[in-house]
């Protein structure tokens, strides 16, 4: 089977854009229906894992967010399967039709004052069927459109994908806060967040229009003339000639440190406004949602300059870049956003003291009295050093304060000048913040604008959705799904707002070294082999 397979394909440019459109759009959708739940964590959180703490509400929602992650390996193995021997097309026209109806059924589940138990047992549900889902569109969507695209181009073509990842938080955003505008704040909190879930049945019926004008890939279409597809992908993926050292690489180097990059900038970043700096919620959604509407143009730019310059280059400066700024840029945006917190905990830290000074995130109530002075000021996002002490006390400034109730610790903090209520930036304040948001969402770009170009390359053809999709997935499932609820568990226990950055710059470290020792120029590599 030869190159000259797809030419036909490769010289139509109306079907080149039909193939970049419709795979774009069908991943902009499907993250949208998975990005849509973690934007509005809070308000599930309560619905569907009611406690009397929102901080543990919101880390059980996180949790649920991340079983969709921990799935989206199996939905790899599935769907590689059924993608490297049945075809790219309709494989991934099964995985939108899995994830928008999964989707509005988030949106019709009955909350837990309901029915009970029964709430979150089907929302954990329908988040592993999104994660089955997911699991098999990201290697479909972005080896189709590689299988495609003509020699020079491959990264420009299947940067829309990446640029569609995004695209799919965006579009979470705007219609996020568009129907809290339309419904209002009481219809919106009763039952108005339902409605952006019940949008993913439009967008599924945009996407499966769309999709279904689409013919298969050029290249498997070859190998299933020539009879040269895998019998059994799964079990060649993991037994052909230094495949499995491929698909570690793969995992660690490529989608364990760009995930980690990207959610960073999306979740970590609106729950450190929100939570961290006390924010208002729709001015943190669209700062967080503004940048990167302007950011997304540097993932098609990365894609195109990767055709010239090679895949392998832009990752790793991108990977060393967030590790010298990520925590500039975030203490920047933490003294930019909420001066007056900041300012307040330099001139009069917070310190608890007590003989069990110990926070449960995971706790509905502390079980320790120290424990429920740390709650108290978490709730708040007021930052605090912990020390043992023979009794439990706070002290504001150095100065004791006297009434540890919930009102007079609010007093306490108010007379020390901490600022109580959300804020909102003024917009030269906000400008900046939208420049130190835009600068990541850049360095986003860097590694993983070049990412479904250097995937499909990397792989042989007859196992290329399988050897892509699992540790891609691996990857982005466990190091990346996992991140917004362990940088929050980090920042609730420590009572720092950025102690959960380390888990980033740890995840991309490791990712940057692979990627040096272990991680060869794909560029001109051909698909067909």
């Amino acid at each position: 089977m030869s190159e000259a397979a797809g030419a036909e394909y490769v010289m139509d440019a109306r079907r080149d854009r039909l193939v970049i459109t419709a795979s774009a759009l069908g991943t902009v959708f499907e993250w949208y229906d998975f990005y849509i739940y973690g934007v509005l964590a809070p308000i599930i959180g309560r619905t569907f894992f009611p406690t009397d703490n929102p901080t543990v509400e919101l880390l059980y929602t996180l949790a649920g967010f991340a079983i969709g992650f921990a799935f989206r390996p199996l939905g790899a193995v599935l769907f590689g399967y059924l993608g490297d021997r049945l075809g790219r097309k309709y494989t991934f026209l099964a995985t939108i039709v899995l994830m928008g109806t999964a989707t509005a059924g988030v949106g019709l589940t009955p909350s837990a004052a309901s029915i009970g138990v029964a709430a979150p047992i089907i929302l954990i549900l329908l988040r592993i069927a999104q994660g089955l889902a997911l699991g098999g569109e990201y290697g479909g969507a972005a080896i189709y459109v590689a299988e495609h695209a003509p020699k020079g181009k491959r990264g420009f073509y299947t940067s829309f994908i990446q640029a569609g990842v995004i695209g799919g938080f965006i579009l979470s955003l705007i219609v996020v806060v568009a129907t809290q505008w339309i419904v209002g704040p009481t219809v919106w909190d009763a039952w108005g967040w339902r409605i952006p879930f019940v949008v993913s049945l439009a967008l599924l019926a945009i996407s499966l229009w769309m999709r279904l004008m689409l013919r298969e890939s050029p290249v498997f279409t070859a190998m299933k003339a020539a009879g040269a597809q895998a019998q059994n992908p799964l079990k060649e993926a993991f037994t052909y000639p230094g495949n499995a050292k491929r698909m570690i690489v793969a995992m660690i180097g490529i989608a364990a440190g760009f995930t980690a990059i990207a959610y960073t900038v999306m979740f970590q970043a609106l729950y450190f406004l929100q939570s961290g700096l006390r924010v208002a919620p729709g001015m943190a959604q669209l700062l967080v949602g503004g940048s990167a509407f302007v950011g997304i143009g540097s993932f098609i730019f990365f894609g195109w300059l990767s055709d010239r310059v090679g895949r392998k280059r832009p990752i790793v400066i991108g990977y060393a870049l967030v590790l010298l700024l990520a925590l500039p840029l975030y203490q920047f945006m933490g003294s930019t956003a909420n001066p007056a917190l900041e300012q307040a905990a330099r001139r009069a830290p917070v310190v608890v003291s007590g003989p069990d000074c110990r926070f449960d995130p995971f706790a509905k109530v502390q079980p320790t009295i120290c424990g429920k002075l740390l709650d108290h000021f978490a709730k708040r996002g007021v930052p605090y050093e912990k020390q043992t002490g023979a009794a439990p006390s706070v002290a504001i400034g150095g100065v004791a304060v006297s009434d540890l109730s919930p009102i007079g610790l609010d007093s306490a903090l108010a007379g020390a000048g901490y600022p109580t209520g959300s804020v909102t930036p003024d917009w030269p304040r906000a400008m900046m913040i939208f420049g130190a948001m835009l600068l990541l969402w850049t360095l986003s770009g860097a590694t993983y604008g070049p990412v479904a170009a250097l995937l499909s390359e990397y792989f042989p053809a007859r196992i290329r959705y399988s050897s892509l999709s699992i540790p891609y997935h691996l990857g982005t499932g466990y190091f990346g799904g996992f991140l917004p609820l362990i940088s929050q568990y980090l920042v609730a226990r420590t009572g720092d707002p950025y102690a959960g950055l380390w888990y980033t710059l740890a995840v991309v470290a490791l990712a940057l070294v692979t990627c040096l020792v272990a991680l060869p120029e794909t560029k001109d590599r051909p698909l067909d082999a």
